[in-house]
């Protein structure tokens, strides 16, 4: 009779997950895994035949984890300004998750900032048609401007570089949430990006 082996699956992976999120996908190691479960590395090659494998696993955790911080956002009374305070939360509780999914080059494993960028555009999209009256492309561009605002505070927080209150970044990420959805609603052609900038600048600046 083959010896049971004494670790599913789903348990190297968790403590695979447990490990990326105090050390990094760096300290993903056999050996740091075998550690974590009080075992050698062997369990985790019964299951896997390479890191990359099981790195990729943890990478999806880290995804599903950063989406119940959006679907949290989501679910506030101001939608899109709640996203962006969960992804500064995202930032500020698990910094580890975060250089992961958004501050890793594309690689084997992860597929980087812009792929995470548009894994968030997929989960707020519907949210922001329905709530802010845009057509899908609109409701990805206003998401994408926005979020480079709250990507720049989440890497200053993740760096420990921020010198920023909670409510002094909810106030720019109002500012600017009301500003872009103000001008993609009156600015013609602006989603399109067939506006007329020129003018467009030159009555604003008479103002």
């Amino acid at each position: 009779m083959a010896p049971r082996v004494k670790f599913q699956k789903e348990e190297i992976v968790d403590a695979a997950f447990q490990v990326a999120k105090r050390k990094g996908m760096d300290a993903v190691t056999a050996r740091e895994v075998g550690a974590w479960l009080h075992v050698s590395s062997r369990p985790i090659f019964t299951w896997f035949e390479t890191m990359d494998q099981l790195k990729a696993e943890v990478y999806e955790l880290a995804k599903e984890c950063y989406r119940g911080y959006v679907e949290r956002g989501l679910s506030g009374p101001i939608p899109f300004l709640g996203v962006g305070q969960q992804y500064i939360r995202f930032a500020k509780e698990e910094p580890e998750l975060y250089k992961l999914l958004f501050l890793t080059r594309p690689n084997a494993v992860s597929g980087g900032a812009m792929e995470a960028l548009r894994f968030s555009q997929n989960l707020a999209r519907e949210s922001l048609m329905r709530i802010y009256h845009m057509d899908a492309d609109t409701a990805d561009k206003y998401f994408r401007d926005l979020w480079l605002v709250v990507f720049s505070f989440a890497t200053l927080i993740v760096t420990d570089d921020c010198p920023y209150t909670d409510e002094e970044m909810s106030a720019v990420l109002t500012e600017i949430s009301l500003s872009v959805c103000k001008a993609y609603k009156e600015v013609p052609g602006l989603p399109e990006g067939n506006f007329d900038r020129d003018a467009i600048f030159r009555e604003l600046v008479k103002k």
